[in-house]
């Protein structure tokens, strides 16, 4: 007599490497779809009628808010343990991740070399990207943790 599977669906949990690793690319594709979406928007509509770096700067707060959205939601689809090494691990995955399309898709796009890139930026303008970086790691974190009373 043969065994039927299971059909309560107990099967094992993938192990935690792999749920990280799922988890940060479902978040980088959710903050970086969302990106290329405020993207169009701040270049074709808000740009032209209050500047480029204004725009730029309007767009930051709906870009952090698109990040808590993407952390929350591949926290809790993969259903990961509260650990801060799990969590940022899916933020570092993200970078990982937002960096390689950075380099691979959106430069070349923009005819731009990663030192052209660099050299382009003001200093007070090209320091906002590595901070919004930072929340992008740091948010899995944070969007996760749960406030208790």
């Amino acid at each position: 007599m043969t065994s039927l599977p299971d059909p309560t669906g107990s099967r094992e949990s993938p192990p935690v490497l792999v749920q990280v690793v799922r988890s940060g690319a479902l978040y980088c594709l959710v903050t970086l779809g969302s990106g290329f979406v405020l993207e169009v928007i701040r270049l074709q509509v808000v740009a032209l009628h209050v500047g480029e770096k204004i725009a730029g700067m309007m767009e930051i707060p709906n870009t952090l808010l698109a990040t808590m959205i993407g952390a929350r939601w591949a926290v809790d689809r993969f259903a990961l343990p509260p650990l801060p090494g799990i969590r940022l691990g899916v933020g570092l995955t993200a970078l990982v991740l937002w960096l390689i399309g950075e380099w691979v898709m959106v430069l070349p796009f923009h005819g731009l070399s990663l030192s052209e890139s660099f050299a382009s930026n003001e200093p007070i303008v090209g320091i906002v990207p590595i901070g919004a970086l930072a929340v992008l790691v740091v948010m899995p974190f944070l969007a996760g943790y749960r406030w208790e009373r």
